[in-house]
């Protein structure tokens, strides 16, 4: 997901350009009676609630799912075909989707069950079986719904359905359900970890539109007026299967990879900016070069790199990452938003956290690879220049990990305790920390372990994973050789950046960490006397330098540390301060 919007109290970096209506697409938004949809229930607004114990019964193998897209109604017809495998004896199947997408037949290894053996008061799909299905077993689900689905506001940033239309008039649709999750169009498991292992997603749309969708593409077949596209997606993250409808034309290419394998490369796009199109598609070879050599193969190099023009920002959709910046420059060299979707091909959508918890293992890897890439393209002035604008947007209200199971608005709402924007800033910004800390060779074997579950990621030979805070602690002591929950335990897992007291006593330079509860930081702190760096090991939170009193004096010159530091803290108050002065203003 993009962080919050440009102009907000967390505007993402870089302030980007005005991502205003490009004069060839006329995005309206939603429809005129939007706000008189059926509200959400409170199991179907929030993702990843807590799982009862009946749906951890099963693991989901196979989703087949057709999806009919009626614009002109802003409706949808499914029919879903779930098939699992049983862990537990079972005589119970729970799914969830939203209870405002009636549904209307039910069958159980083809055999249809009368309506009093299914309910979903709540948004969880309660079916009884006909009969207990012994653990090892099969069962198989087919559920046929439909209605209007749940319309956003604000896609990406809360979700659901945008029904828009381009310049001409024509259908544009999308979908976007990161935060309320995938059941607010399809029949799933509303968790991180609810991943089926193959989905077959079939979307019928009117002529002559298209529908760019996850995986690879099967077929396209016609009937009567309608035409339908099927599309084959392995391991799909939940909320990453997306329906995207629109007038498209299409872009490809292909892509050799160091990896020795060809990857296909397509980009759907509304007509009227070919050029621009035509620019952004040169962008791709540039960006997966760069995560290869970085992080290690495109893990999804047998199907593609696929991104699609959306009526709202974006998202990272597996293999087809919406797009919806409008092709703005911001100096950067690169666009900023596709990049930082593209970056969670391998963290999101690759590695998933196992639970929102852990959500800055997506938002804080893929907001540090923005600044990396700038110094790939530009050097270190891109490079730093991004991180100073990380740096004074960081929060600190909330620890960004807490140490029990949450769900996705919890975690992004701080007025629920949520770290809201520091999974992505502050989790950049440490992460930025602990690379100094190891060294390159290690942070880029640990980020390997995470992503792959391996250090030698070769395409074919890893599988997804599903990781947690913790995993990625043990990761790294495992490669680095050392005992380092000390680092995490004050970025993560409390709020107040550690302060670096610096006292000069005559000759003597003294410094000191100060960080809440006392804990344990052994952090290592440069300091550039004249023309001099020096490293003070700071073994117990405390040391000290020998420098001459007429000495010029820098501590932390290369600027890795991440720390309390007041000129921050003041330009936030002062921002504040405006923010406040100018919405009186407009009273």
């Amino acid at each position: 997901m993009p962080p919050a919007q440009a102009g907000s109290a967390t505007a993402p970096p870089p302030a980007h350009a005005s991502s205003a209506t490009s004069p060839a697409v006329l995005s309206v938004g939603r429809s005129a009676d939007s706000k008189a949809q059926p509200p959400l229930t409170a199991l179907t607004k929030d993702s990843g609630t807590p799982e009862p114990a009946e749906q951890k019964r099963v693991h989901f193998d196979h989703a087949e799912l057709h999806i009919a897209v009626h614009p002109d109604t802003q409706s949808i017809d499914g029919k879903a075909t779930l098939d699992f495998s049983v862990l537990e004896t079972t005589d119970v199947l729970l799914v969830d989707l939203d209870r405002n997408l009636p549904v209307s037949a039910v069958s159980v290894d083809g055999q249809p069950l009368p309506a009093s053996a299914w309910r979903n008061p709540e948004g969880r799909l309660r079916i009884q079986l006909p009969h207990a299905v012994a653990k090892g077993g099969k069962l198989s689900a087919t559920i046929v719904y439909g209605g209007k689905p749940h319309v956003a506001k604000m896609a990406p940033w809360d979700g659901g359905f945008v029904w828009s239309h381009t310049k001409d008039g024509q259908p544009w649709v999308g979908s976007a359900v990161e935060g309320e999750g995938c059941d607010l169009f399809w029949p799933c498991v509303d968790q991180p970890d609810g991943k089926p292992d193959l989905v077959d997603l079939y979307v019928t749309v009117p002529k002559p539109l298209a529908a760019p969708g996850n995986g690879v593409l099967i077929g396209v077949s016609d009937e009567g007026n309608t035409r339908t596209w099927h599309w084959r997606a392995k391991h799909p993250t939940t909320y990453a299967i997306s329906i995207n409808v629109g007038p498209y034309q299409e872009l490809k290419g292909e892509y050799k990879s160091r990896y020795g394998n060809t990857i296909p490369l397509q980009y759907w796009y509304i007509a009227g900016e070919e050029e621009k199109a035509k620019q952004l598609f040169a962008e791709f070879p540039h960006m997966l070069d760069f995560f290869e050599a970085k992080i290690g193969p495109y893990p999804w190099g047998d199907e593609k790199m696929g991104v699609v023009e959306t009526p709202y920002e974006g998202m990272e959709h597996q293999t087809i990452n919406a797009y919806g910046n409008h092709y703005a420059k911001d100096g950067n060299g690169f666009d900023w938003l596709l990049q930082h979707e593209f970056s969670h091909e391998w963290f999101g959508n690759q590695m998933t956290n196992a639970n929102w918890d852990d959500m800055w293992l997506h938002e804080g890897f893929a907001t540090l690879m923005q600044p990396l890439y700038a110094r790939y393209l530009d050097g270190d002035a891109a490079y730093y220049a991004w991180l100073v604008r990380l740096r004074e947007i960081i929060g600190n209200r909330y620890p960004v990990v807490s140490g029990q199971p949450r769900t996705e608005e919890a975690v992004y709402d701080d007025s629920r305790g949520g770290p809201g924007q520091d999974i992505y800033n502050k989790g950049a910004m440490m992460l930025q920390t602990l690379h100094h800390l190891i060294g390159d060779k290690a942070f880029y074997d640990s980020i390997r372990e995470l992503v792959y579950g391996r250090p030698d990621p070769k395409p074919g030979n890893f599988v997804p994973q599903y990781r947690t805070t913790a995993d990625y602690m043990r990761i790294v002591d495992q490669v680095t050789g050392k005992k380092l929950d000390w680092f995490f335990k004050v970025y993560l897992y409390q709020a107040a950046l550690p302060k670096l007291d610096v006292q000069r006593h005559g000759d003597t330079l003294d410094l000191r960490w100060q960080v809440t509860g006392d804990l344990p930081f052994p952090m290592p702190v440069e300091v550039q006397v004249d023309d001099a760096v020096h490293t003070v090991a700071m073994a117990d939170g405390h040391g000290s330098l020998a420098v001459p009193a007429d000495a010029l004096v820098t501590i932390d010159p290369h600027s890795v540390l991440l720390r309390d530091e007041p000129r921050i803290t003041e330009y936030q108050q002062w921002m504040r301060q405006q923010r406040a002065q100018r919405k009186a203003a407009q009273k």
